[in-house]
């Protein structure tokens, strides 16, 4: 880490030739990657990376620079050349750096690095066997692994300094199954803001087994019927509808742009009255969670619908000193070689009073959505189309057999007024979200929910 004083003659240089405000966010992060294919190590890897982000900002205008070298010549430098983009302004003041410690809820039992790599690789050998060995159909397991540690430090112009570490771990395994003639795919993602304890709550071969048992019932489906329908969405990554669909609509910088449907319209009706809707990165330990976020703030609830009202954006710094409010806690970036922009953090609706079961039966015709995969989004509109990875029939308010490739169609907004029924049964899932070129661990969330009407797509065609 730095120090104070390197610190504060980093800050200054930055603003030396004007700006507003300067920012410096130090990282240093250690990952591991593992991965198995046709049950063979592929790749063993671990990486390091450590660098300094400067950010000056003077009115709109933002300039940066960044450098991997962390001396003070170099971050000197760097500073010079941020600070070169911003136009002259002598109001220019430095507060004193203030440390601020904040403790952390998220506890890490089983550091990752302190886990030998024949362990981890007996994790992807268990995972592996487990998923073929639930039918001989399985032709092709993929698993793998990542963990990271991330140490980061915040500081900036108006005195602020806090330090945050951040821990993740998840494994993936695809199964895949092929009868010849059709092939299926099966996928488990589990991953959390912890360490090697996630597979306490995820053994490597319940993981492997759900990814084989999901891609051989999906082998032994019928094609999707295609109309309108009622669609039940089962909890957990059903949640990445919302995040798609809705959530990026509602991040602070596509509402000032007016490239959002939401723009203008806090206080309005935007859900049926049983949606709320959340983005919290102060989640015990999930995979979005953080003590602060990349500007140094902290890590907050933020409730964005309440009882189907719309009530809030997720800001940055940037975004809320445009708006003369407080940052929400939601600046994000990739790396301290990426500015940070608002973006979600564990976002999710919140749990209803149904009961799973009781919104299944209270469709007569439908389909039961137990896992979605990847969508397609019009951020303007909001219009998505998503691919339901295991999906099932509802009739006579039952669960009946599985079909495939049926995917949901709709727009985002208008889905959200369709939402009925909303379960008690609360899930999340971790995700990848990209965001202008930038790649960060966020999950998405739901309880089980009930959409009214949705166009599903299929490859049969009912009568009817």
């Amino acid at each position: 880490m730095l120090s104070k004083e390197r610190i504060d003659k980093v800050l200054t240089a930055a603003l030396n030739k004007g700006g507003e405000f300067a920012e410096l966010f130090f990282e240093k992060k250690q990952s591991n990657q593992l991965s198995m294919e046709s049950s063979r190590l592929e790749k063993v890897k671990t990486g390091y990376d450590l660098g300094v982000g400067i950010r000056v900002i003077n009115g709109e205008q933002v300039s940066y620079a960044y450098t991997d070298d962390i001396t003070l010549d170099s971050l000197l430098e760097t500073a010079k050349a941020a600070g070169t983009a911003s136009k002259y302004n002598e109001d220019i003041t430095i507060n004193n750096l203030q440390r601020k410690n904040i403790d952390s809820d998220h506890q890490i039992k089983i550091r990752p690095e302190t886990v030998e790599k024949i362990k981890k690789k007996e994790i992807l050998e268990t995972a592996n066997n487990s998923a073929r060995n639930v039918d001989q159909r399985i032709q092709q397991v993929m698993v793998s692994y990542i963990d990271y540690y991330q140490q980061v430090l915040i500081a900036n112009s108006t005195g602020l300094l806090v330090e945050d570490e951040r821990v993740r771990t998840r494994m993936m395994v695809n199964a895949i199954a092929s009868d010849g003639e059709i092939i299926q795919t099966g996928r488990e993602t589990p991953g959390k803001h912890v360490g090697f304890e996630l597979f306490d709550e995820y053994p490597p071969e319940e993981v492997g087994k759900k990814a084989g048992e999901k891609a051989i019932t999906m082998l032994e489906a019928r094609p999707a019927p295609s109309r309108r329908m009622p669609v039940v969405v089962n909890h957990g990554f059903g949640g990445v509808l919302f995040h798609e669909a809705c959530g990026h609509g509602l991040e602070a910088d596509a509402i000032q742009k007016g490239s959002s449907v939401y723009t203008d319209r806090i206080g309005e009706k935007v859900a049926n009255k049983k949606v709320t809707a959340i983005d919290d990165a102060t989640v015990l330990n999930e995979w979005g969670s953080f003590v602060v976020d990349d500007e140094g703030y902290p890590a907050e609830e933020t409730v964005l619908i309440k009882d189907g009202e719309l009530t809030d954006y997720m800001y940055d710094y940037k975004t809320a000193k445009k708006e003369d409010r407080e940052s929400t806690g939601n600046g994000r970036r990739q790396s301290y070689q990426s500015q940070p922009i608002p973006r979600m953090t564990n976002t999710f609706i919140a749990p209803g009073e149904s009961k799973p079961e009781d919104i299944v039966s209270s469709v007569d015709r439908g389909l039961y959505a137990k896992s979605l995969s990847g969508g397609q989004v019009e951020p303007a509109t909001g219009d998505f189309t998503f691919t339901v990875a295991e999906g099932y029939l509802i009739e006579d308010g039952e669960i009946s057999e599985p079909v495939r490739n049926a995917t949901l169609v709709g727009n985002g907004p208008e889905s959200l007024h369709r939402i009925t029924m909303v379960g008690d049964d609360l899930e999340h899932a971790p995700g990848m979200c990209g965001k202008e070129g930038q790649s960060i661990p966020a999950a998405v969330g739901q309880p089980t929910l009930l959409i009214e009407e949705l166009t599903v797509g299929g490859t049969e065609r009912e009568e009817g």
